[in-house]
């Protein structure tokens, strides 16, 4: 279970990083949206990430949290706000998800 909240932690991250994607586009009152979007994001991934770490070693926690929201949030980049998915960058990205994979597998 505690492998499943991290996977939802690092999906809160991606979120918080979109909002403020999206808040930088933003004016006036939709950017406060956004900025709140991003605080509650911020605070539930936050929340989560310390509950699974009472479990779970923190450094393959921690490195898993930071890799799912670093691959979602390329993607989010590329899907969302146009950002060039080049083949290095989709390489990089494939490597990473192999490595959080790996990191699974070697984690009681």
């Amino acid at each position: 279970m505690n492998w499943f909240f991290l996977i939802i932690a690092g999906l809160f991250e991606v979120a918080f990083a979109a909002c403020l994607g999206k808040a930088k586009e933003a004016t006036g009152v939709e950017a406060t949206y956004w900025y709140i979007g991003f605080l509650l994001c911020l605070a539930i991934s936050m929340f989560l990430l310390v509950k699974v770490t009472q479990e779970l070693p923190i450094g393959t926690a921690y490195a898993v949290w930071t890799g799912i929201g670093a691959v979602g949030t390329v993607l989010v980049g590329i899907l969302v706000f146009k950002e060039p998915a080049t083949f290095w960058r989709m390489f990089f990205i494939t490597t990473l998800i192999g490595s959080i994979i790996g990191l699974k597998f070697v984690s009681n």
